[in-house]
């Protein structure tokens, strides 16, 4: 037991002990671990002293290079704007000498132009004299002549004067014959181009309507039964149809006469269809003029279809195209008028492509020109078939320049657009062509007449001759009396005397001939 408490307390002692050299080591350890760091950190705090001593004058020496490139570009900027200064002053002093020289010279001037004025002044006063000098002599020359001549200074100026301008006169209308000439050749060469253009590209046949139509029958048997039993049944197609039926010796035909063509059409296809079917009776006709006339109606819609479906024009009224259709029973002058109508139509497209206009603007003005000629209902109107055109238009909705151009063809209202003048023309050249329309014999042959009287009632014509149907005037003049300065001169005023006293179509052309002849016989 002893021994046990022994060894226990040993074992303590033991144990203190060791605990006890192990602190006294450990201290030693953790001095010499403090000391070991200070000396670390003396040494890191000399390192960091060192590096900061090093960056310091590194900095200190970059500041300074920093500051030698500023002052060398400062130092830089200064000589060049001293330089610029140097340069302003030397262009100053070079101009203040150029203007001290020009300064010298502008006085110079002054003295010369000082003496030339003075020159001029005394040659003036010179001048002066002479000229009075030489009016007392022109004086005393003019009195002179006065006494030699016989005659004052004023009947001889006025003599002169009748001499210069009988003289001037001709010489102007020689040179303004000239020049109209030349004006016609340029001014004219790109329209007569287009026009000629337009017309080789437009080709129609030429249509001729008459007032009366003839309708064939198998036999003259078949007139007695048209008259019918003392004539109701010819009065009731005329009744019916609005046609005087002309009956007569002529054999196997019978004539149709209306100045009306749908209403003329109407009896020929009710007349065919009577006679085919062999009953004609007053109750059958009138139901045979009905169908015939619907018929002809729808025909002239379908045609009026056809025609703006042709030309390419789109949303025209109804109405109008019904007008449209009307018109292949109308006749112009002998010219029928829907196949004109189509042809203005045309024209005026062509036409207005070429000179940069809307060409389907100016078919539909083209093609609805003539409207006014045909009648919506039987009235008697005395307005313009133009005027009334303009208005039909212009009640169905149609562009304003159509309605112009409708209005303004024949000059009846001013013409406002482009296109008005188009067809105008165009409106000439579908009726001026050959073969378009007919004319009547006596006012065809009186206005050859006409023509030839205008030239008759100048002095000096000997002959004159309208040929060429009307288009030229040939002129034959004593050559006694006209000279060929003067022939000039009177084939120009009688070309303004037509024109001033006559409405024709197209141009007249005015030929004066001028002959001479010597005759000797030899015996």
């Amino acid at each position: 037991m002893d021994n046990t408490i022994i060894i226990g307390i040993a074992v303590l002692v033991g144990l203190v002990v060791g605990f006890a050299i192990a602190k006294i080591m450990e201290k030693g350890k953790a001095t010499k671990t403090i000391a070991n760091a200070r000396k670390e950190a003396t040494d890191i705090i000399k390192e960091a002293k060192k590096e900061g001593e090093s960056i310091k004058k590194d900095k200190i020496f970059q500041a300074k290079e920093k500051f030698l490139e500023l002052k060398a570009e400062h130092e830089k900027v200064i000589i060049n704007k001293d330089k610029k200064i140097a340069e302003a002053e030397k262009r100053t002093r070079d101009k203040e000498s150029q203007i001290s020289s020009e300064l010298s010279k502008n006085k110079k001037l002054g003295e010369r132009l000082e003496e030339q004025i003075r020159e001029v002044t005394y040659k003036s006063e010179i001048l002066d004299k002479k000229q009075s000098e030489l009016e007392k002599l022109h004086k005393s020359q003019v009195q002179q002549l006065e006494v030699i001549s016989g005659l004052s200074a004023e009947d001889a100026k006025s003599q002169l004067l009748e001499s210069l301008k009988e003289t001037a006169k001709t010489d102007a209308m020689a040179y303004l014959q000239n020049t109209l000439e030349e004006v016609k050749l340029t001014a004219q060469q790109e329209a007569r181009k287009i026009v000629i253009n337009t017309i080789q590209r437009i080709g129609t046949e030429e249509a001729v309507e008459n007032c009366v139509s003839v309708f064939n029958l198998e036999s003259d048997d078949v007139k007695g039964r048209i008259i019918g039993r003392e004539g109701r049944n010819i009065r009731a197609i005329e009744a019916a149809t609005g046609v005087e039926i002309i009956v007569d010796d002529t054999p196997e035909a019978i004539i149709l006469s209306c100045f009306d063509s749908v209403r003329r059409e109407v009896a020929r296809l009710s007349l065919h269809r009577l006679v085919t079917d062999g009953r004609i009776h007053p109750a059958r006709i009138e139901e045979v003029v009905k169908k015939t006339e619907k018929q002809i109606n729808e025909e002239i819609a379908e045609i009026g279809k056809r025609t703006v479906i042709d030309l390419g024009i789109h949303g025209l009224h109804p109405e109008l195209i019904k007008a449209v259709g009307r018109m292949k029973y109308r006749s112009s002058y002998g010219q029928n008028l829907l196949q004109h109508s189509r042809e203005v139509a045309k024209l005026c497209g062509v036409m207005a492509a070429e000179l940069g206009l809307n060409p389907k603007l100016a078919k539909r003005a083209g093609l609805l020109h003539d409207i006014g000629k045909v009648p919506m209902a039987e009235v008697e109107v005395e307005t313009p078939h133009a005027i009334l055109g303009m208005q039909w238009a212009q009640k169905y909705g149609e562009n304003k320049e159509v309605c112009n151009a409708i209005g303004a063809h024949h000059d009846e209202i001013e013409m406002t657009t482009l296109i008005s003048p188009i067809v105008q023309v165009c409106d000439a050249i579908s009726g001026a062509r050959p073969g378009a329309r007919r004319q009547v014999l006596d006012s065809y042959i009186q206005r050859l007449k006409d023509l030839e009287d205008i030239a008759f009632a100048f002095n000096g014509v000997q002959k004159a001759y309208a040929i060429q149907a009307g288009r030229e005037l040939r002129v034959i003049v004593e050559s006694e009396k006209v000279s060929d300065d003067k022939a000039a001169e009177l084939s120009f005023e009688i070309s303004q005397k037509i024109q001033t006293d006559m409405t024709y179509p197209g141009q007249v052309k005015v030929t004066v001939i001028r002959e001479t002849r010597s005759v000797n016989v030899a015996k």
